[in-house]
């Protein structure tokens, strides 16, 4: 049986940490930063786990 390919756009969204947890990205922060307030770009910034029933899909996607 061949082996299973890792989904090449799950694999630039999530990041697997050392414990295994996935983290991504927030949305909302990738374009028209100027009119959004400070606040809520500072609270868009760096990454967060993934939810429980989305990191189940997100695994699969990435073969762990």
């Amino acid at each position: 049986m061949p082996k299973m390919k890792t989904h090449s756009g799950a694999k630039k969204r999530f990041k697997v940490t050392g414990s295994g947890k996935l983290m991504h990205r927030k949305a909302g922060k990738m374009h028209l930063n100027e009119h959004k307030p400070s606040t809520r770009t500072r609270r868009l910034a760096g990454d967060k786990v993934l939810s429980s029933g989305d990191a189940a899909k997100a695994r699969k996607l990435l073969g762990l």
